[in-house]
């Protein structure tokens, strides 16, 4: 299948939907530009900023980082040239004064936004996919338990170094992660079908079945070509 325009998106969906999957997937089979706020806000922990150790204390809270902290980072990414050809936003807008911010920044582009995917995913399955996250704290490479394990259990492949959990991949902050996405999100959901942008797949499906559901969505909406077998 091949890009017959510019695509720009959102995928939408409480932690563990696997929208940074979908979204290096999309990457890959479209050449669109992963714009992540959650990559961007833990950049920014790593330098040890201030500005990064308040972002850590919300996250290990699992609460939402506040509007104003990434508003105007997402938008200053998107101005740039390698984001021309189009833009996969990967857990932004949050909320729908976001949205609002986002759509006058569009205009101000001259971009379209074509649709807001909605990866609805169940409580269980959320919990299992991020309370069997592990990460290298040398390299920063990730696994799961049981999707994604390293050749010896819980030490890294490339480091050799035991592997540790992000405190807010623990189940009952999992949990509390998963109330406030619902809670913080209903108005932007609402925001978006009122826009007739919003599309829902189901998030409980493996990653290959999903980004195959996705490009049927990009299908039906005339953004690709379907020109191959796939």
């Amino acid at each position: 299948m091949t890009k017959k325009q510019v695509i720009n998106i959102v995928l939408l969906g409480p932690p563990g939907a696997g929208k940074g999957t979908q979204a290096v997937l999309l990457k890959k089979a479209y050449g669109l530009l992963h714009v992540s706020t959650g990559d961007m806000l833990r950049e920014a922990i790593k330098e040890g900023s201030k500005f990064g150790k308040k972002i850590q204390a919300f996250m290990d809270k699992g609460e939402l980082v506040p509007d104003e902290v990434v508003t105007s980072s997402v938008i200053k990414r998107m101005a740039k040239p390698d984001a021309f050809s189009g833009v996969i936003l990967d857990g932004y807008p949050r909320t729908r004064s976001q949205a609002e911010s986002l759509d006058v920044s569009l205009v101000e582009e001259k971009r379209t936004l074509n649709m807001v995917i909605y990866l609805k995913t169940s409580e269980k399955v959320a919990i299992e996919r991020l309370s069997g996250r592990r990460i290298c704290p040398e390299c920063g490479k990730n696994y799961h338990v049981t999707n994604i394990p390293p050749k010896t259990p819980n030490i890294c492949d490339t480091c050799g170094v035991k592997l540790t959990q992000r405190v807010d991949d623990a189940p009952e902050t999992v949990k509390n992660r998963l109330v406030v996405y619902e809670n913080e999100t209903k108005d932007l959901i609402a925001y978006y079908e009122e826009k007739n942008l919003l599309y829902q797949v189901n998030g409980d499906l493996s990653a290959g079945e999903l980004f195959k559901d996705i490009a049927v969505l990009f299908k039906s909406e005339g953004l690709i070509d379907d020109n191959s077998d796939e």
